[in-house]
Order: structure tokens, then C-alpha cells, then sequence
């Protein structure tokens, strides 16, 4: 899912077997208990991805923030509430986690992305700002 779309295909690499980044990858987020890989199946079938990284922050008080990233939802079934799901269960985690904020960034050549996230309640109050490192 995450080389399928047309950002996707141009930074991730779905080839067999896969790189050993992508392994050393999951080994640091599932041994870390402010990370989170949440994943959607449909049978054995996996329809949807998010990782859900929770920080604690100096501002607002000392409190803490869960961070969406890496949404991914199978083309077969965009449209049909996955995305939703996973996100409102994302919130609700948030919540159970005493998060005080819910954020998350969207690449600005995904404008129905930015929609969605505002259907659900998201606001684009701040402007974000990446530095990409090689």
C-alpha cells in the first residue's frame, strides 16, 4: 500500500524480498511503546495501515500529542470507510492515552486527502515544514 499511489511509487520500494530498512523499521516502532502500527484486514486480507507515534510536549502545559502518519488505504476499498475507521479509532486511542492534541501532516499533492481530514474535524491551523535529509 504504501508504493501504491502516485507519490508512493516514486519513494517506496515494493520488490521481493523487501529492503531491510523496512524491517528495521517496524522492529523500532512495534519495540516502542510510544509508537503504534495499527493495521486494517478484511479477512487475511490487509486493507488499511497508520502509525500512531505519541510525544510528550513542554507546550500546553506538559501534555502529550499522537501523531498520525503513514495512512494507507488498499484501492480496492477507498470510499468505503476504512479511512474513517482507522482515523476516528486513532482519536479515540489518542484519548485513552491522555493526548491533549491529535495532529498530522498530509502532502499538499493530495488535495482530497486534506478534505477528508477536515470532514473528520481536522484544521489546518498551523503551516508545516519538512527538510528532507540524504
Amino acid at each position: 500500500m504504501l508504493a501504491d499511489d502516485v507519490l508512493g511509487r516514486t519513494r517506496e520500494r515494493y520488490e521481493h524480498p523487501l529492503p531491510n530498512s523496512y524491517k528495521k523499521a517496524f522492529e523500532a516502532i512495534t519495540s516502542d511503546p510510544n509508537n503504534e502500527l495499527i493495521v486494517a484486514c478484511h479477512g487475511n486480507e490487509v486493507i488499511g495501515v497508520q502509525q500512531i507515534t505519541f510525544t510528550p510536549y513542554l507546550t500546553h502545559t506538559g501534555g502529550w500529542r499522537a501523531t498520525i502518519e503513514g495512512v494507507r488505504i488498499s484501492s480496492t476499498v477507498r470510499g468505503m470507510g476504512v479511512g474513517t475507521g482507522l482515523i476516528k479509532w486513532a482519536i479515540q486511542r489518542a484519548k485513552e492515552r491522555g493526548c491533549h492534541i491529535v495532529q498530522l501532516t498530509t502532502d499538499k499533492q493530495r488535495p482530497d486527502a486534506l478534505k477528508f481530514y477536515e470532514r473528520i474535524g481536522f484544521k489546518a491551523t498551523h503551516e508545516g515544514l519538512k527538510l528532507k535529509l540524504e
